[in-house]
């Protein structure tokens, strides 16, 4: 690869096999170098393809202000979640997780420390994302001096959920919203608080997340639904799980604009069984 632009010492634009413009980020990959020379491969830390204009101009504007350890520490914590946890993420995690570092690293020299509303929730529904925040929180510290409150790492965590869920906080919120409301519809119908540490309660969220999924991805519904036969002699069984799941089913229909399948309903009232039989034995 030759350069056809230098930026700064740390960052140039060049092409890559597909003769598609890149940005190339390294510590002093551009220092000394001037246009159509060759990129020394060994300095490259990230190769960053824009998806349109609006994005390459944001990730311009941040390496023009933020400096380049900045995206060394988003890096390292962006690899040690697909590393360890195999999580698919958008490549614009780079430009608001780098981005969120920087602020919050400034913000704490400056003896500002903000809370994360969501605390509680992303630690309960997101505990894959939470523990990459919690790492975030060693990294950070061990690249700047400063130790970061724990709410960091929920932040941290948000941007990890926002890229897997695609790319917008927006979805972030409403996603948890939509959870946090499914829970609180089961925890009032029966009375009783769970165990968010159980196995049962793990998978309840996570059904849910992909019940989120589908419902945002597929307003008409159009899956083929199952025969009615097993529903009924699931009914029939759980008749409270069932009746509860009907409730679920009342809220999502009525903010959503969703019809749920039989084989949806069976699902949920197999979930809240579970989740009600396990919490109410414990008890």
């Amino acid at each position: 690869m030759r350069i056809k632009k230098k930026l700064n010492n740390n960052t140039i634009i060049t092409k890559n096999e597909h003769d598609q413009e890149i940005i190339v980020i390294g510590k002093g990959v551009g220092y000394g170098k001037n246009t159509h020379d060759l990129i020394d491969k060994k300095q490259i830390t990230k190769i960053f393809v824009p998806e349109n204009k609006g994005k390459r101009k944001k990730f311009l504007d941040m390496i023009d202000q933020i400096p380049i350890e900045f995206i060394n520490i988003s890096k390292q914590i962006i690899s040690y979640a697909r590393r360890e946890y195999e999580l698919i993420l958008n490549e614009s995690v780079y430009i608001t997780l780098t981005d969120h570092i920087y602020s919050s690293v400034e913000r704490i020299k400056e003896g500002i420390e903000l809370k994360n509303k969501f605390q509680w929730e992303i630690k309960t529904f997101y505990p894959k994302e939470y523990e990459i925040g919690k790492k975030g929180l060693e990294i950070i510290g061990k690249e700047t001096g400063l130790a970061l409150d724990k709410d960091e790492a929920s932040f941290i965590a948000m941007h990890i959920i926002s890229s897997e869920i695609g790319g917008e906080m927006d979805n972030f919120y409403d996603q948890t919203n939509f959870i946090q409301q499914t829970v609180n519809i089961i925890k009032y119908y029966f009375s009783m608080d769970f165990d968010e540490e159980s196995l049962d309660y793990y998978r309840f969220v996570t059904h849910l997340k992909f019940f989120w999924h589908r419902i945002t991805a597929d307003k008409n519904n159009e899956i083929q639904d199952m025969e009615n036969d097993i529903l009924e002699i699931i009914k029939n069984k759980r008749v409270e799980a069932y009746l509860c799941s009907l409730k679920v089913k009342q809220f999502i229909e009525k903010k959503y604009q969703y019809e749920l399948t039989n084989e949806e309903i069976l699902y949920l009232t197999i979930h809240i069984s579970r989740l009600t039989q396990n919490s109410s034995t414990e008890e």
